[in-house]
């Protein structure tokens, strides 16, 4: 399962908070770091890069600023997929939580991604993108996320749950309102076109039009890593995929 989506989207923590669910009704599961840069994890992961991918290092080697060694450390994770890949595979866990790199672009628009989703097993692969509510709870925000969910699936053509991250800051009628405009485009119509059409209304209309003509348009799931909000729904649309629903026990 690879946890993607902006940066402060809330992944590690999501990651953290999955894996003590999954603790908690008795299903192992391992975590994966594939954010070289990571300064602090709110975890202990079982396969880091860092122990292979050094951001400092490679800073000092290809003599890079911190942005272009982002860049570099994301394709030497693919080079060195062999060393540490099967160090993943070994530890047979039912579950592996991968956290993608903070900014969502060196993992979602990196050809060494793919590469790295082929050898950890592309057919029990599963995406889990994050929707910052900060963004999505504009109605042209919302279409945003909702853009930035399916060019995510459609570069790596794997299973995506939509997922409305730190749901617990918002409030009830905010939320309430975001999870109509996932359930029904139309409401997501009405929104954006309430008050003043402006160019941005327009071209996000066409947007969505053209993500609802291609079948793209999906449902967003809440869910809190602080409160427990919504990790069943996760565990069930994982389950539903590769199990038919039933429980992987």
């Amino acid at each position: 399962m690879y946890f993607t989506g902006t940066a402060g989207s809330g992944k590690s923590s999501l990651v953290r908070a999955y894996q003590e669910w999954l603790d908690n009704i008795g299903l192992e599961s391992i975590i994966v770091n594939l954010d070289p840069g990571a300064d602090y994890l709110p975890y202990d992961a079982d396969v880091d890069i860092r122990d292979w991918v050094n951001l400092s290092e490679v800073m000092e080697d290809y003599s890079l600023g911190p942005n272009g060694a982002q860049i570099a450390a994301a394709d030497l994770m693919a080079v060195n997929i062999k060393e540490w890949g099967p160090t993943v595979k070994e530890m047979g866990a039912r579950f592996a939580l991968v956290d993608t790199p903070g900014q969502m672009e060196l993992f979602a628009f990196r050809q060494s991604s793919t590469a790295i989703i082929e050898e950890l097993g592309r057919d029990s692969g599963f995406l889990l993108f994050l929707s910052d509510p900060m963004l999505a709870k504009s109605p042209n925000g919302f279409v945003s996320d909702m853009m930035l969910c399916a060019i995510t699936q459609f570069r790596f053509s794997i299973p995506i749950l939509n997922i409305l991250s730190k749901s617990d800051i918002l409030s009830d009628d905010v939320l309430a309102e975001m999870e109509s405009w996932a359930k029904d485009p139309y409401a997501l119509y009405n929104a954006l076109t309430d008050g003043n059409i402006d160019s941005q209304s327009v071209m996000n209309i066409e947007f969505l039009k053209a993500m609802e003509s291609i079948g793209m348009y999906r449902e967003l799931t809440p869910v809190s890593a602080e409160n427990g909000t919504g990790m069943e729904d996760i565990y069930n649309a994982v389950q539903q995929y590769f199990e038919g629903g039933e429980d992987a026990e």
